[in-house]
């Protein structure tokens, strides 16, 4: 089935979030699955509580401090590694299939989009660095809300934006709380469940369940 829009999270969904600790592996040292892991746990963390409390700090702000704590927690990673992290997330490589399937699905007329809680600084980077500049039509940031998904006002943003019913917007996130968050909006959801996770939702299923994009 045909849909007016596919719109798709970024990191973890486009992006691989740990690319840029495994760009750097070696200098990092054997816990450095462990540093990426809790990076990206508290990255999440603290977009979470900061939207319950309303006091927004911008995602790449989130990101330097989830590193912050990573390493202090983790301890033993040499301090000057911590730019050359930093400086790896804004060229996040992104998944193999990734080209070819937003290229198909701009081919069937449809809108292409991202809706993610990166910075618009941090998306357009991303977007530049992996070359799907001519692929994606909009890039929805949480940015211009100052809160972070799963608000409801998150994922209005596209149907607003694009003057749909949220019926006919296919959502595709490998997070599963995110695909939670816009299938309670009222989104058709995909859960790109690349790590093969159990579900967490039960009551706010996904509409499909896929290992990859590539099968959208």
């Amino acid at each position: 089935m045909s849909h007016a829009a596919y719109v798709f999270d970024a990191y973890g969904t486009l992006f691989d979030v740990h690319a840029a600790v495994r760009r750097h592996a070696g200098d990092v040292g054997p816990d450095y699955q462990r540093v990426s892991e809790m990076w990206r746990a508290k990255q999440l963390e603290y977009s979470w509580t900061r939207a319950l409390m309303g006091a927004y700090a911008d995602f790449w702000q989130l990101t330097e401090q989830a590193l912050d704590y990573t390493l202090e927690r983790i301890g033993g990673v040499d301090p000057t590694l911590r730019q050359k992290l930093l400086d790896a997330y804004w060229k996040l490589d992104c998944y193999p299939e990734v080209p070819a399937v937003l290229k198909a699905l701009k081919g069937r007329g449809a809108h292409v989009a991202i809706l993610s809680n990166g910075s618009p600084d941090m998306l357009r980077s991303a977007v530049d660095n992996a070359a799907l500049g001519t692929v994606i039509d909009d890039i929805f940031s949480v940015d211009a809300l100052r809160t972070y998904k799963t608000a409801p006002a998150v994922y209005d943003l596209v149907t607003t934006a694009y003057r749909l019913y949220p019926d006919v917007v296919s959502f595709q996130s490998s997070n599963r709380w995110d695909v939670a968050g816009a299938t309670r909006f009222g989104f058709r959801t995909v859960w790109i469940n690349r790590a093969g996770l159990p579900d967490e939702y039960p009551d706010l299923k996904p509409s499909l369940i896929l290992p990859s994009l590539e099968s959208l």
